[in-house]
Parts: C-alpha cells; sequence; structure tokens
C-alpha cells in the first residue's frame, strides 16, 4: 500500500482523490523507516468505515479450553508452543504479539503464505492455535472442527455471542480488529472533508450496505474525522509497543 498511499498523499487536496487504508496502515510507520509520505502530517482522517474481529482459535485436541487455561498452559511451556498466522506483519501476527505481550507469554512464530494455508493447518492440528477471521472461523467453531476461546474486539461477536472478549476472558485492555478507513490529503479543506464525513456515514448505514458488510463479518463503525484520529493515534502506539517488544523489523 505504500506507492497507492504516496499518490494519496501528494494528490491536490481538492476531496476528488480519496485513500482507503486497512489495520497495516498504523503499523508502517513503525516497521518502515524511509516511507514516501508521513502518515500524520500528509493525510487527513475521514472515517474509519468498517472493523473486524478475529477469533481466538485452537484445535479441538488442545488441553486448553479457556483464555485463562491457555495462559496458564503457556507459561508452564515459555516457547514450547508453535503459533501460525497469515504472515509476518499480518492481522493474526499482531494480535498474537499483542496477547502475549499483555499475557507475558511466548510462543513460536510459524507464519504461512496466507490465511488459508493457515486455517487448513489449524484444522488439520499441524498448529494448535490461530488467531482466525471470524467469519472464516464461525462455521468451523459450530461444527466442533476448532475451539473458539475469545474474540479479539472490544465486543462481543453478534455471530457468535456465547464467545467472551478476550479482554473480558482475562486479559484486560486487549482490542485488536481488522479495520478500515478513509483518508485524504491533509489540506483538504474542512468543510469539504466534513462532506465526505458526512456522505460516508450515510452510505456506510445504508440497511443494504450495513447487511452486505456484515455477511463478511464487517460491522459498520463510520465514526468522525476526530475520532478516527485519536483511533489511529491510539493503534500506532499500540503497534509501536508490539513491535519494540516483539523485534520485528521492516524492510524500507
Amino acid at each position: 500500500g505504500t506507492i497507492g498511499t504516496a499518490y494519496a498523499a501528494k494528490a491536490p487536496a481538492d476531496g476528488q482523490t480519496l485513500l482507503i487504508v486497512p489495520s497495516a496502515f498504523a503499523v508502517n510507520p513503525n516497521i518502515h523507516r524511509n516511507l514516501p509520505y508521513d502518515s500524520v502530517r500528509d493525510l487527513a482522517p475521514v472515517s474509519q468505515l468498517a472493523a473486524s474481529p478475529l477469533i481466538l482459535s485452537v484445535h479441538p485436541s488442545f488441553p486448553a479450553r479457556s483464555v485463562k487455561e491457555l495462559v496458564a498452559f503457556l507459561k508452564a511451556r515459555p516457547g514450547q508452543i508453535d503459533f501460525g498466522s497469515s504472515g509476518n506483519g499480518s492481522p493474526p501476527h499482531f494480535a498474537t504479539e499483542l496477547f502475549m505481550l499483555l499475557t507475558g507469554t511466548r510462543m513460536a512464530h510459524i507464519p504461512y503464505k496466507g490465511a488459508g494455508p493457515a486455517a487448513v493447518d489449524l484444522v488439520g492440528g499441524q498448529i494448535p492455535i490461530y488467531f482466525m477471521n471470524a467469519l472464516s472461523a464461525v462455521p468451523l467453531v459450530r461444527a466442533g472442527r476448532l475451539r473458539a476461546l475469545g474474540v479479539t474486539s472490544p465486543k462481543r461477536f453478534d455471530a457468535l455471542p456465547e464467545l467472551p472478549t478476550i479482554a473480558e476472558a482475562g486479559v484486560p485492555g486487549y482490542d485488536m480488529t481488522n479495520w478500515y478507513g478513509m483518508l485524504a490529503p491533509s489540506s483538504t479543506p474542512r468543510d469539504v472533508v466534513a462532506k465526505l464525513n458526512g456522505e460516508v456515514s450515510r452510505i456506510l448505514k445504508l440497511p443494504e450496505l450495513s447487511s452486505r458488510l456484515a455477511q463478511d463479518g464487517m460491522t459498520v463503525v463510520a465514526s468522525t474525522p476526530a475520532q478516527f484520529g485519536e483511533f489511529l493515534t491510539r493503534e500506532t502506539a499500540k503497534f509501536a509497543r508490539v513491535i519494540e517488544t516483539a523485534g520485528i523489523k521492516g524492510s524500507l
């Protein structure tokens, strides 16, 4: 996303060029030192659009049946248990790193080339733990092919309302979602940003769109520019802490 983000950051500030970013937008400034844009100086928040949680999933044969049991199990075996992800720097990777940071546990990272291969190996028992996309996890959990221990978002997931959040299950402050947001060039007039925000919020709340997003496991957020700006500040600081603790390094 670096090329597209840099293009949008340097575009005319007339409201005609907009940028959609995923949660990695808050990761990049912490992991890449020579980005061709400044995420705070060059871009103005318009709205956080939608967010999707991950499900802390384990193979049914895994001994832990709750988040607290998992933490105790991992603390008794530091560095001995593997976890899978859909790749280095992916949302499942950072979700697990944050979990280990907040619980004082250690696991060995097995990065896969995508979410599909990681999910296949979790179901097959080749890896015991994987923070899986919520929508993908639901049918597997309901079929008994996976055991869900918690949801990464600060609120419970509608499709699995009985599943506690990781925070309420014993890890206070845990919050990780795969989110999307809209930004514009930083010098875009405030009245233009406000108009864009109003229209985006209106469209996101249309029943046909919100229900379509729900089919993909997404929840509409539709925040104000100020709320999205504050959220980006918190997310960037959170990822900075995770990256420093885990020793994750970038390539730029």
